[in-house]
């Protein structure tokens, strides 16, 4: 066998990992890891990547990091990136899904995305067509249907986006799903390996088995199967996973989601890496025969057992040879292939204005839907997401900074390594005063704010019970201890009520 290219997976700290080595089972080759750091690892990245030599980096890539590795790429060109940064772009926001399927021709709910409040609420309320799906647009994925919702009526929709301020506006018309379900497929080489329909719990609309829905791998049809490949093909992606609708009434099969990024038991994980076998040694290694439908046989094993199952095999059908009849298999139906290289033009970005795109974009730093000033103190996740360039994974660990500490003023929030000064002077027109009300705060709260502790809680919480409550700030130059540099100190920290 000739020489073989040498594997990194790509992990990053904070983020789930996909794949491991175990998933290259018989890869005859050393398979390197690099772990991205967030915040400034940039530079630090692309030489441990050149200093381990690999020739190709395989790992989904979160919306966070999207635009970072996007510069990475163009730093590593003699390095290739599975899935390619270009087959990526849908994972990023549902914004890119409406994009890259417009660009493809991709058949998808009709869609309006708007910047704008004004306009945004005027279409839900004189033009909409009823009932609407609205989602949040921003982030790789819906988080299980947590930010998907929908609106019967105006009156609805507007009461949604007022309590969940979401920016852009991302509204879809509603499909009248057949059997009251929608379709997951997953693809490798763009042939179909599972598929199956998802069905909404009891009292609930959305289909997502994460909030108690059901799933069947049964009579999957036809053209939601052929939308799939078609979407996968034009991603060019190794590995695709699309949600499709089947309108009860016209049979149309309709794209909902679609990306690179989709959860999969072990053994299908096992299947992408042995694919990427057969693709990174062009052909030594045996490409992994799937039959098409196989995912209606497995579905009849109990999903607890079919999620610890590794290496699947099936053996091919061999034809008899004795002139009685030739049978041409039904799986060449869909050929599992090597995916074509993707480039810069594949991305819908660098041609929106021949997309005919229903986006309206006008005055986007208008940011009508982010709140006009957030406390992160109060702030729920979805308060957090509709921050310029935050994501689930930096939202949860705000949160979860904010179990033992109060932030009251943005730079605390430094501490966190994803975060920089860059990103919290985008942030300042939409940050509340977060200075603690010295007069309805407790010690507890106190000992939370930076540069208090313990000792000087205790003495300012006494000094109140002992004095009532402080009329101005100025009361605190009154506490032994606290000098002119302390003051100045605690006086951007603290404030007192009107």
């Amino acid at each position: 066998m000739k020489k073989l290219p040498k594997i990194g997976l790509l992990y990053l700290d904070y983020v789930l990992r996909f794949f491991d080595k175990s998933n290259f089972k018989g890869w005859d080759n050393k398979i390197e890891s690099v772990v991205y750091h967030w915040k400034n690892d940039k530079e630090r990245f692309i030489k441990e990547v050149k200093r381990k030599k690999i020739d190709i980096l395989v790992g989904n890539i979160p919306a966070t990091a999207y635009d970072t590795f996007v510069q990475i790429a163009k730093e590593l060109p003699k390095v290739r990136f599975v899935p390619s940064i270009e087959s990526q772009f849908p994972n990023k926001s549902k914004e890119n899904v409406t994009l890259f399927c417009k660009k493809y021709d991709l058949s998808i709910p009709k869609t309006k995305i708007f910047y704008n409040m004004e306009k945004g609420l005027d279409y839900l309320r004189n033009k909409a067509k009823y009932p609407q799906i609205i989602k949040r647009s921003y982030g790789p994925s819906n988080y299980g249907g947590y930010y998907v919702h929908k609106a019967n009526n105006y009156q609805e929709a507007k009461e949604l986006l007022e309590l969940k301020k979401y920016n852009p506006i991302y509204t879809q018309n509603a499909i009248k799903l057949k059997d009251s379900g929608d379709i997951r497929v997953m693809l490798i080489g763009h042939k179909p390996v599972c598929a199956f329909w998802r069905y909404s719990g009891k009292n609930q609309w959305i289909t997502n088995t994460s909030q108690g829905g059901s799933m069947s791998y049964k009579d999957v049809p036809m053209n939601a199967l052929e939308l799939a490949v078609k979407a996968s093909k034009a991603s060019k992606a190794e590995y695709f996973a699309c949600d499709i609708a089947i309108d009860e009434n016209t049979n149309k099969a309709y794209i909902l989601e679609c990306a690179t990024a989709f959860a999969a038991f072990p053994y299908i994980r096992d299947w992408i890496c042995q694919y990427l076998m057969w693709d990174f040694s062009k052909g030594k290694y045996k490409k992994t025969h799937i039959p098409l439908f196989s995912w209606e046989e497995l579905g009849k094993i109990d999903s607890s057992l079919l999620r610890t199952l590794r290496h699947i095999t099936f053996g091919k059908y061999t034809q008899s040879y004795d002139g009685e009849r030739f049978i041409k298999d039904k799986e060449d139906i869909f050929e599992m292939e090597i995916t074509e290289k993707s480039n810069e033009n594949d991305m819908p970005f660098s041609n929106i204005d021949n997309c005919a795109i229903e986006i309206d974009k006008e005055n986007p730093k208008q940011n009508d839907f982010c709140p006009k000033k957030i406390d992160f103190n109060k702030a729920s996740l979805t308060d957090l997401m509709s921050l310029y360039g935050m994501e689930e994974d930096l939202a949860i660990e705000i949160k979860e900074y904010l179990q033992d500490n109060i932030i009251t003023d943005c730079s605390d929030l430094l501490e966190l390594e994803s975060i920089d000064e860059q990103m919290l002077k985008c942030w300042e027109e939409h940050i509340d005063d977060m200075r603690i009300d010295i007069n309805n705060s407790t010690k507890e709260d106190l000992k939370k704010i930076k540069g208090i502790g313990n000792k000087l809680a205790k003495i300012i919480f006494e000094y109140k019970e002992l004095n009532g409550q402080f009329k101005s700030i100025e009361d605190l130059k009154n506490i032994e201890g606290i000098g002119k540099n302390k003051f100045a100190q605690l006086k951007s920290r603290l404030k007192v009520g009107e």
